[in-house]
Formats: C-alpha cells, sequence, structure tokens
C-alpha cells in the first residue's frame, strides 16, 4: 500500500480533527500509550513463552496502532508520511552507512582541493612526526614535522593537568587525510587557495580556521571525559550532530555522520598511541582516507 495513500485514509477515522490544542495532544497521549502496549505484549512473551499464542498478532496490531497515530500526526503537521519516511533513510544513511555491503560510501568531492594548482593542495601522501621534549622551565612540549619540514609552533597543553592536548595537531592532520579538511592545517602548510579569493575567504580564512579548531577542542572535551574513546565503536551522535551544526556553510559540511565518526575514531585511535609513547611517526593517505602509525 503506498504510504501517502495509507496516511490520507487514516484521516478519515480521525475523531479529534484539528491542528491544534487537544487535536494535537491526543494523538500524541495515544502514540505513548500505544508503546507502552506493545512494551506490554513483548513482557508477556518473555514471561509466557510459545504459550503466549497471540504473540504475533498482538504485535501486528500495536505497531498498526502506532502507525495510525504516526500518520496522524504528520497529517496534523502538514507532513506527507513519504517525506517524513524519506528523511529518515537519508537521517540514518549518513549515520550508519550501507549496512548491507558493510562498506562506508565516501561524499563527494574525495578531495576538497583536487581542482586548485598543487601547491595549493594538500600532499595526497604523507610522513608526518610529532616529537615531545621537554622545555627549560620543565615543560613537556611537541614539535611537528611533516615530511621533513617543521610546521607550526612547539605546542603544550596550556592546562594545569597532563591531559595530552599538546599531541591535538594529530587530530587535525587525521582530518585531513580522513575527511579531506583542516583550515588550521592549510594556514599551517601554506596550502591556503588564494587562486580563488571566495574559497580563501570563506573556507581557508580566519573563520573557518576558528570553527575547525573549535570543533578539535569540542571533541577532545568530551573524548577527555570519555577514556578518549579507547574500546569503544560507536560515538554519540549528539556530538556527531553538534559538529554536523557547528561546520554548516563550510566545504566539509558534505561529509556524512558516519564519515565524522570514523574520522573521531581514526584520529583517536592513532592519538592515543602517539600520547602513549611521547610521540612517533605516521603517515596520511588522502586518496584512500587513511591514518597508520609508523612507529
Amino acid at each position: 500500500m503506498d504510504i501517502d495513500a495509507y496516511q490520507a485514509a487514516a484521516q478519515a477515522t480521525d475523531q479529534k480533527p484539528g491542528h491544534d490544542g487537544d487535536a494535537i495532544v491526543v494523538p500524541l497521549l495515544g502514540m505513548a500509550g500505544e508503546a507502552g502496549d506493545l512494551l506490554t505484549a513483548y513482557k508477556k512473551r518473555l514471561r509466557d513463552g510459545p504459550a503466549y499464542t497471540a504473540f504475533d498478532e498482538r504485535i501486528a496490531e500495536e505497531l498498526g496502532d502506532i502507525l495510525w497515530y504516526v500518520a496522524n500526526l504528520a497529517a496534523k503537521f502538514n507532513l506527507p508520511l513519504s517525506r517524513v519516511a524519506e528523511a529518515n533513510l537519508a537521517k540514518t544513511g549518513t549515520r550508519w552507512g550501507d549496512r548491507q555491503s558493510g562498506e562506508l560510501v565516501p561524499t563527494e568531492p574525495l578531495l576538497f582541493d583536487a581542482a586548485f594548482p598543487s601547491h595549493e593542495q594538500f600532499p595526497r601522501d604523507m610522513i608526518a612526526e610529532v616529537a615531545e621534549t621537554i622545555d627549560e622551565n620543565g615543560m613537556a612540549i611537541v614539535r611537528l614535522t611533516i615530511d621533513g619540514s617543521s610546521f607550526g609552533d612547539p605546542l603544550n597543553d596550556n592546562a594545569s593537568i597532563d591531559d595530552g592536548y599538546r599531541f591535538h595537531d594529530v587530530l587535525h592532520l587525521a582530518n585531513v587525510a580522513t575527511l579531506g579538511w583542516s583550515p588550521t592545517m592549510r594556514r599551517l602548510m601554506k596550502r591556503k587557495r588564494k587562486s580563488d579569493p571566495r574559497v580563501d575567504h570563506a573556507q581557508d580564512g580566519a573563520r573557518a580556521t576558528i570553527i575547525d579548531e573549535g570543533v578539535v577542542e569540542m571533541v577532545f572535551d568530551y573524548a577527555r571525559r570519555h577514556s578518549f574513546f579507547e574500546g569503544v565503536d560507536r560515538v554519540d551522535y549528539e556530538l556527531l550532530r553538534a559538529i554536523k551544526q557547528r561546520t554548516l556553510g563550510l566545504e566539509v559540511s558534505v561529509r556524512s555522520v558516519a564519515e565524522w565518526e570514523r574520522a573521531i575514531l581514526e584520529s583517536y585511535r592513532l592519538w592515543r598511541a602517539i600520547r602513549a609513547n611521547g610521540g612517533g611517526r605516521f603517515r596520511l593517505d588522502l586518496l584512500k582516507r587513511e591514518v597508520d602509525l609508523l612507529d
């Protein structure tokens, strides 16, 4: 049955027509009640096992009642049920990828700087190294080199606790490899796309760099409170949604939630190893979207 045809037919049995007040509250309460009935049916299945012979029929009935309320509410908010369903599939697709194939389908463009002169492109294959030393004040600092050249200033944690934030350039570089994006690293490496002033201004400029740093810091703050993602293979959807909101209007906004999740897990896998070793060398392959620790 066509889902919009079902929605239209369902409205013929609506006992509280309208678009506000009780017309909204009644189906909301009804949906909550039916969800409770669904749980009750499943509880009986757990308790009675095969003796609960009406289980399949009861589950189908409760799911049908929930569907009716969903269709009813969507109609009262002037939303075709097909539009709601399509939006949901698009959302879950970007969150989880294609579970049937097991592959994470990359978004395009694969590389944001592919159409620019070579000196404005990130190198497609890089060897980076972070080395930790102790300065004259007894403070741990980290220096970054890429393909043998130094980049940026020595970094410390800028905090009263040792949380390893001095290694956070590793996170920016991992984002370069897995997402093709980091205005911070583009500035440090002098790869800004100045041949197109609009791109240079909007995508490589100060605001984009601040957002980049803000996203890395936001994720780091979350990671610090959650064992730096050790032993997990999923990232809180609310964090991923916050990243998507913060990067609206930037080229990286085309990257899916699933791609951001992979980027975070890969970057912290690398970061944890480098922090534990007090530094290390790693390879970034932008064409394969991979980061690998070398030693």
